[in-house]
């Protein structure tokens, strides 16, 4: 089984490479970000075209998530639960059946947080990181397979980005938010991608500006990160960089997980 997470910065914008990917690359639940959709206003009828039922938590101009799966999810969560005042959209969570049992996948677009002196926006962030810890330590009491895959905006190491000292004040990088990655990890979840790889120059954004692309001045912020059963599950990863270099491509890349859950 094929999981994958793409931030696809504006699905209307991206609506081509999208359905060009998914033919592509044939994944089995897709976890996108950034969809700056309304779930009236997502492309609905485009991806189920071919093969894939959507669920969607959108939000009109920003934001926004939903799952493309070829099954039908048994269950959906809206909303990443433990603050009913937060109307930011950025968290959609679902159950399917394979065989091997259930298994929970959540697309995930963990708040920006820049800049970082903001009296708002980087509190924010730090208070959406412990609510996903809380949350996720409910799910991982469920003992099932757990994929929290999603743009993270956390750089979680100085070799995921192309220049720690570019980085060093800046909200993706602080040592608090990677102190906040970190007791998250710590509750027993895997890092996909650097469970399968210790490579350097692996990277999952690159900025429009400065040639960023071009000179591969990247950094690694979209994450798969798996409880023990679903990383035992775990074959292999892959970040399919080349997409970046599609017309109209969105700044992320999508970053896969292939999984036996037969």
């Amino acid at each position: 089984m094929k999981i994958a997470t793409w931030n696809i910065n504006g699905v209307k914008a991206r609506i081509d490479s999208l359905r060009q990917w998914l033919t592509d690359s044939q994944p089995d639940i897709v976890c996108l970000q950034e969809i700056k959709s309304v779930d009236e206003g997502f492309p609905r009828l485009e991806i189920e075209a071919l093969g894939y039922h959507v669920e969607t938590h959108g939000q009109k101009g920003f934001n926004g998530v939903a799952l493309l799966s070829k099954i039908k999810p048994d269950e959906v969560l809206r909303g990443l639960p433990g603050d009913d005042s937060d109307e930011q959209s950025r968290y959609i969570e679902g159950v399917f059946s394979v065989p091997g049992g259930a298994i929970r996948v959540a697309s995930i677009y963990l708040p920006n947080g820049n800049p970082s002196d903001d009296p708002v926006k980087y509190p924010y962030k730090l208070a959406w990181m412990e609510r996903l810890r809380r949350h996720a330590l409910n799910c991982l009491a469920l003992e099932e397979p757990l994929i929290l895959a999603g743009d993270y905006n956390v750089i979680p190491e100085p070799h995921d980005c192309f220049d720690p000292a570019a980085w060093a004040t800046d909200a993706l990088f602080l040592p608090q938010t990677r102190a906040a990655f970190r007791r998250l990890e710590n509750l027993g979840l895997t890092d996909a991608v650097r469970a399968t790889t210790d490579a350097t120059k692996l990277y999952s954004f690159w900025d429009y500006q400065a040639g960023a692309w071009q000179k591969n001045n990247g950094i690694r912020i979209d994450h798969l990160m798996l409880s023990a059963e679903a990383a035992d599950k775990l074959k292999s990863t892959a970040i399919e960089k080349h997409v970046r270099a599609w017309e109209k491509p969105s700044d992320h890349v999508p970053v896969v997980g292939i999984f036996d859950f037969g």
